[in-house]
């Protein structure tokens, strides 16, 4: 009778650990990956930005089944010089600003491309971009963070789960139109046919504890194309800005 019960309890505590929690498998996974998170500052009215657009473009077909996020940001400050920029936004331009201070670098320019928050390039240097993927890459990430999305007519319901985190850190949630054309008429790029990748419509802050799990509402813009988006969701430090960890999901 001893043995039987022994023999089922040793049983069932193999079965335990053979099953890992989705915590465990996915904090594990994370951990093994490298990433690069591509923040680019663009305008339709910067002569200099369609080279670095295009790069993005292509960086992004190369890259779309890795762990390669790219993020184009429509500044505001374009705007008064001969051409209104219908993507930009005064939030993308404070964002920019932001990294002025954790980077330490000014004057804020474009196109200015910025790799997990760490290092900035000039975004149409193609062989220096490729260089800082290559090494953003190589290095793991600190923290996993899980998305699942759910659509509605007006917007999406973004249920994320963190493993693993330090203080000083929040969640950047983006809402991304993944391609458009667009002819400029006025400014510095007047009668160009302008191809764009990975704008960002709209992007939301969160304060996260560790290993949290919540849910967020982001609201699609005016004239979104819904099937033409993808969710990018990233990790990053308050006090340094550095990415600790992405994910994307599609809807």
């Amino acid at each position: 009778m001893t043995h039987i019960k022994l023999t089922s309890v040793l049983l069932l505590l193999a079965l335990a650990l053979s099953i890992p929690s989705f915590g465990q498998s996915s904090a594990n996974k994370g951990t093994n990956k490298g990433f690069a998170v591509l923040e680019l500052f663009t305008s339709e009215g910067c002569s200099s930005c369609p080279p670095a657009d295009d790069l993005m473009g292509k960086i992004q077909n190369e890259y779309k089944n890795k762990h390669v996020y790219v993020l184009s940001y429509h500044v505001d400050y374009w705007d008064n010089l001969g051409w209104k920029d219908i993507f930009s936004k005064a939030d993308y331009t404070k964002r920019q600003y932001e990294y002025t201070k954790w980077l330490k670098k000014e004057p804020i320019y474009t196109p200015q491309l910025i790799i997990n928050g760490k290092v900035d390039y000039i975004g149409s240097q193609e062989t220096n971009v490729r260089g800082g993927i290559v090494k953003a890459l190589s290095k793991p990430a600190e923290v996993n963070l899980d998305f699942s999305v759910q659509k509605g007519k007006d917007g999406l319901v973004v249920y994320y789960k963190v493993y693993g985190n330090s203080r000083s850190t929040r969640l950047v949630v983006a809402l991304v139109q993944k391609s458009v054309k667009r002819k400029v008429k006025r400014g510095e790029n007047e009668g160009k046919l302008l191809s764009h990748y990975q704008i960002v419509r709209n992007l939301i802050f969160q304060k996260i504890a560790i290993d949290e799990k919540g849910t967020l509402n982001v609201y699609f813009p005016k004239n979104f194309d819904s099937r033409n988006g993808e969710i990018i969701g990233f990790i990053q430090d308050s006090n340094t800005g550095a990415i600790l960890g992405a994910t994307r999901s599609g809807f």
